[in-house]
């Protein structure tokens, strides 16, 4: 029986025949380029053609009687950056202003107040207590029903001879100017969004293992100890971000006002309400500059959010790491990873 013929083999450190080594994730990037096109399509249509058609927008205003030549334009006429210049000048000043800081306040006041209740609900939800079930369903009740309704539910609550006046005893008229009407408010605002911070802490209190409380009751850790070193620390990614979702949607806050309190009202109109109003008198071109600062002010708000607290809104993403090569594992001159195998191996 003839012995087989030997099989020729490539030198260690020869490279493939075709001069290039391909990666195992070759191609995915095609691939997943291929797949999200669909998705980057509709979100060009929702996004980012209405973005740049009201940055086109912004830069035209309505035609009229030209009051340098007395003739009547018909159609939109471009003024350049003239509808943000009119914005910052004259009576039209006070009112961005007063609304840019109602806008801050309700913000500020609102994501505070929210935060604080939301993270109370959450511990509450979390503890282990015959009827849990019910009080998560309950909780989460506000949050589920629609702005609008709500806005008239406690619109009915702020009546002059509504609940809230019944309870304190008194007579304030609530949506009136005035600091009642912020109130009123920051009240409804807080009812109903303050659970859907808790909901989103309360998901991230359930990944909290129950053995590091357990070994800081061990080391004589208080309750208030705990919450501090261990509950904040490990549920901050998602309070953070369900703080950045509550200060965008707030930062944006229309549909509440305007139907709890009404509109032109200066104690509580905000950027969007000015925004609105422009648009209902067909104004189109400052409507439309009122809408791209508001649009600028959410991008750096969420910007700074971001950058400055560490919100991680789109996930970590793993980066490879290379590996140390200890003076012990290096190869000889020469030698490539199989040829060391084969060192080993021999050695053996």
């Amino acid at each position: 029986m003839s012995a087989p013929a030997p099989v020729a083999s490539r030198p260690v450190n020869e490279p493939p025949e075709s001069g290039k080594v391909r990666r195992h994730d070759e191609g995915t990037g095609k691939l997943a380029a291929l797949l999200l096109s669909p998705t980057l399509l509709v979100l060009g249509l929702v996004v980012a053609f209405p973005i740049v058609s009201a940055l086109r927008t912004s830069l035209y205003k309505p035609g009229g009687v030209d009051p340098e030549t007395g003739f009547v334009n018909e159609g939109d006429v471009y003024v350049g950056l003239g509808n943000y210049t009119a914005i910052f000048s004259g009576d039209t000043a006070d009112r961005f202003w007063n609304a840019f800081y109602n806008t801050t306040f309700f913000t500020i006041t609102c994501v505070v107040l929210e935060t604080v209740l939301g993270v109370a609900m959450a511990l509450v939800m979390h503890k282990a207590f015959r009827g849990r079930g019910i009080v998560r369903a309950s909780i989460l009740v506000p949050w589920a029903i629609p702005t609008v309704v709500s806005a008239l539910l406690w619109k009915w609550i702020f009546q002059a001879d509504g609940v809230m006046n019944s309870v304190l005893g008194t007579q304030i008229l609530w949506s009136t100017e005035g600091w009642q009407s912020v109130a009123s408010v920051i009240i409804a605002d807080t009812w109903k969004t303050a659970p859907f911070i808790g909901l989103l802490v309360l998901a991230g209190l359930q990944t909290i293992p129950a053995e590091v409380y357990e070994a800081a009751k061990v080391d004589g850790a208080s309750p208030f100890q705990q919450f501090r070193m261990i509950t904040l620390p490990l549920v901050k990614p998602a309070l953070l971000v369900a703080v950045l979702f509550r200060m965008l949607d707030t930062l944006r806050i229309f549909d509440l006002p305007f139907v709890l309190v009404g509109p032109h009202k200066d104690s509580v109109e905000t950027l969007s309400m000015l925004a609105y109003d422009e648009a209902f008198n067909t104004r189109y071109g400052p409507a439309a500059a009122y809408a791209t600062l508001l649009f600028i002010y959410v991008a750096v708000v969420a910007f700074a959010f971001v950058k400055l607290l560490g919100a991680d809104v789109v996930g970590d993403v793993a980066k490879p790491k290379k590996k140390k090569k200890s003076s012990g594992d290096a190869a000889p001159p020469g030698v490539g990873t199989a040829g060391l195998a084969g060192l080993s191996a021999g050695g053996m």
